[in-house]
């Protein structure tokens, strides 16, 4: 009843706020131009030949597509690269994201920003849309995972992972510039109370991150690439990452591998998304792949045009590349294994956030993620920030609620609201919410795993094995009811979250794991598919265990594993 519940009633209740809440937003905000134009990306509206040829095409441009890119130009291999969101320049991201336009990417509205907030039954996804993909939108965190990650689900036993892969996250974080975070604030300031609270205060640690730290306001020369590069701009600890680095510090994957990749001949088509894979032949009986793209912006589907490659990566990530393997599955790529979909993976997270009612607090200021506290030897906390009025996700909250049906929640939510409206009411007013709350990410290694498969408006999933992601684990209620207690504060979940009782993540992984065989997983260790000859899934779907911190570095070196393996292209240069 409850699943019924859920399924039919609030999720498309939930679907109509969220739409209401964005299109109300477009009366109040200014007109603007929603189709960004760059110099440094193919027009989609260009003319591809229907047989123009390439030695890979990569569909999607976020840390697997960006690393695949930069390392096959770099062994002569003639590279496309296809990404439906657009190219973005510093000046282009919003100032805050209540300029929804800019901010999400809700194309039915003509929304085309580079955020996407997915559902599906068992979990809320949060993700990044645009050329570098979720490196426009994640929080620039590059931790390595514990041991255990390489030693369970899928891949667990295939080789020696943590020892062949630590030469390539060395060159990952080389690349990606990583950092320790120089300087800690109110929100790093916090979590550190809590550790030393729990005797753990060796736990606390800053953060290893994916930013410059120069003179802010100085632009200098490539830093890190022998002049290379794109010139740089310091840090100004200003909270704006995950809204888009507007002055140049965050290394995102167009200040390096793509930019590096393009400068080397790879070409980008941006606003194009990919629709159809399939392998043929041509009349001597050597086999291509041919793939088919539309205009992504466009209102109605635009017209297809098709391309040809002897190799594909897939790089869209988890919504991206298993919803196209799923829908090629039948017809096109009939000799996929039966695994694609499976070992979906939430990072068993939970994300609450921490309003205070002390106007002393400037929880805004710092890099998005400053800071991390190891709470247990399974699980992570994170304090995140957004910056100076970005304040939208209040409309999303409400009071922390447990309980172990819809019914419960709504009742205890119910009396949250009746007993202390006031207190709420000064919340969802105030002009400071970014600037009053943190958000706590709490994370675990802890194992379960749903199934994506196709519905029939999109994806769907069921639970494969382990318990059901939840969002409501009692050491992340701990946690908060600590910080909330040390800065005289209120906590919240998403609505979503105590409505439905399912988690959100931004970290969705799995779907295209590593196995032994056909069997037991899509790709073989060296990340190519069972089943077809150059064909090679690089992204988050790929990661095949629970890593428990934040992805990126992980996907980055993984790639830079599977890239090595692949030969120089003969008379290439």
């Amino acid at each position: 009843m409850q699943k019924w519940f859920q399924k039919k009633t609030i999720f498309p209740i939930l679907e109509i706020i969220i739409n209401i809440r964005c299109s109300f937003s477009i009366i109040s905000s200014t007109t603007n131009n929603y189709i960004f134009a760059s110099i440094h990306h193919i027009p989609i509206e260009m003319k591809v030949p229907n047989k123009k040829e390439y030695d890979f095409i990569i569909i999607g441009s976020g840390f697997g597509g960006s690393v695949s890119a930069l390392r096959l130009v770099e062994k002569g291999y003639k590279v496309l690269m296809l990404e439906k969101g657009s190219w973005w320049n510093n000046g282009d991201f919003p100032k805050t994201n209540w300029n929804l336009r800019k901010w999400l990417w809700i194309p039915s509205l003509r929304f085309f920003g580079f955020f996407k907030i997915t559902f599906v039954r068992h979990v809320g996804i949060l993700s990044g849309v645009g050329v570098g993909g979720g490196s426009l939108v994640y929080a620039n965190t590059l931790p390595r995972p514990k041991d255990i990650f390489f030693n369970s689900g899928s891949w667990a036993g295939i080789q020696d992972w943590k020892n062949n892969l630590e030469p390539h996250y060395q060159t990952a974080e080389k690349m990606l510039g990583a950092n320790i975070n120089p300087q800690l604030f109110d929100a790093d300031n916090v979590l550190s109370q809590v550790a030393a609270s729990n005797n753990r205060k060796g736990y606390f640690d800053p953060t290893n991150v994916a930013v410059y730290f120069g003179e802010p306001e100085i632009s200098v020369p490539d830093p890190y690439f022998n002049g290379l590069g794109p010139d740089r701009e310091g840090c100004r600890f200003c909270g704006a990452c995950m809204t888009g680095c507007p002055h140049n510090a965050k290394s995102s994957l167009d200040k390096n591998y793509l930019f590096l990749a393009q400068n080397k001949g790879v070409e980008i088509i941006d606003k194009a998304k990919a629709t159809s894979v399939q392998q043929l032949k041509n009349g001597d009986g050597t086999k291509y792949y041919e793939v088919t793209f539309t205009n992504s912006f466009a209102l109605i589907s635009g017209k297809k045009q098709k391309v040809r490659s002897t190799g594909i990566i897939f790089s869209g990530g988890v919504l991206g590349t298993v919803r196209l393997l799923l829908n090629m599955k039948k017809k096109q790529l009939t000799k996929l294994s039966n695994k694609v979909g499976d070992e979906i993976r939430t990072n068993n997270e939970s994300l609450i956030s921490v309003v205070s009612k002390n106007k002393d607090y400037e929880f805004s200021q710092g890099v998005a993620i400053g800071s991390i506290y190891a709470s247990d030897e399974n699980s992570h906390l994170e304090p995140v920030r957004y910056g100076v009025g970005s304040n939208f996700w209040k409309l999303m909250g409400v009071p922390l609620t447990y309980g172990d049906n819809f019914f419960v929640r709504a009742g205890k939510l119910l009396i949250h609201l009746i007993t202390s409206p006031l207190s709420w009411l000064r919340i969802y007013f105030t002009k400071n919410f970014s600037q009053r709350s943190i958000i706590l990410l709490f994370m675990q290694h802890l194992d379960s795993t749903v199934k994506f498969k196709r519905g029939i408006f999109g994806l769907s999933s069921k639970l494969s094995h382990g318990p059901a992601p939840s969002a409501f684990m009692p050491e992340a209620k701990d946690l908060a009811e600590k910080v909330a207690d040390i800065v005289d504060g209120k906590p919240m979940v998403l609505a979503t979250e105590a409505l439905t009782g399912i988690p959100t993540t931004a970290h969705i992984l799995g779907g295209s794991v590593i196995g032994k065989s056909i069997e037991s997983g899509v790709i073989d260790l060296d990340q190519k598919v069972f089943g077809y000859d150059n064909m090679y899934v690089c992204d988050g779907s790929a990661i095949s265990a629970n890593p428990g911190v934040n992805p990126a570095l992980t996907i980055t070196a993984m790639t830079e594993l599977a890239m090595s393996k692949i030969p120089m292209k003969e008379n290439g240069n």
